[in-house]
């Protein structure tokens, strides 16, 4: 029986522990909502790399062209928390006269 307290992957190991307890995977998918494909993906990956496997994990790469440099960063979040009421196009006027330049 499998344990974990990361609220993620706490019904993926639901799933594994009722299909154990059962002792019938089609009914443990079953009242979990789940296919059978799916039950046998996640025990694979506990099998191959453990429970650690079943976290979720971004696959989202970094773009940094999308980034401005820190000092600009800087000045913004700074101008954001000393005048939170502004709107972004009042702040991005303001940030301009101050010789930063960006977009709203």
């Amino acid at each position: 029986m499998l344990h974990t307290n990361e609220r993620i992957i706490k019904h993926k190991v639901g799933l594994l522990n009722l299909a154990e307890e059962l002792g019938n995977v089609s009914k443990a998918c079953q009242v979990m909502g789940l296919s059978r494909d799916t039950f046998y993906r996640y025990k694979q990956a506990v099998e191959d790399d453990g429970v650690e496997s079943l976290l979720q994990k971004d696959r989202r790469k970094p773009n940094p062209k999308n980034r401005v440099d820190e000092q600009t960063e800087s000045s913004v979040l700074t101008y954001s928390l000393d005048f939170s009421a502004h709107g972004q196009v009042r702040a991005s006027n303001e940030l301009r006269k101050l010789g930063v330049f960006v977009s709203p």
